[in-house]
């Protein structure tokens, strides 16, 4: 393969303590990071857990429906899913992009490493 992906991260968010919603979103960014050292574009819809970490300090309360309707835009701009374990969101992000045909991976070593170009 030597088309570079735009690919989504799809995974477990909520958690039942704090720490855990941090825990999942590194998760995420960790994968995300192999994604792109694999050459690839990710997108981290974990990402949002800092804005909802500003949104609630400062008043605002912002749903998992507002999450969903969020990030599904990104995932119809993504080439391929990665998905790394089961939750809601993760499911029905899933199901969205098999639907609309995308590339899915359930796990890195599915995601093919593209050949670095030459130096400059």
């Amino acid at each position: 393969m030597s088309k570079q992906l735009r690919i989504y991260i799809a995974g477990p968010y909520t958690a039942s303590a704090d720490d855990g919603h941090q825990a999942n979103t590194q998760k995420a960014i960790d994968a995300g990071i192999a994604v792109f050292l694999k050459g690839h574009i990710p997108y981290i819809p974990h990402l949002t857990h800092y804005v909802d970490v500003r949104a609630k300090q400062t008043g605002i309360n912002l749903t998992w429906k507002d999450y969903i309707r969020w990030d599904t835009p990104w995932l119809d701009l993504c080439d391929a899913l990665l998905y790394l374990g089961k939750s809601k969101g993760a499911d029905l992000e899933l199901e969205r992009a098999r639907r609309s045909g995308k590339k899915l991976f359930f796990s890195l070593d599915e995601i093919p490493e593209l050949k670095k170009p030459a130096a400059v």
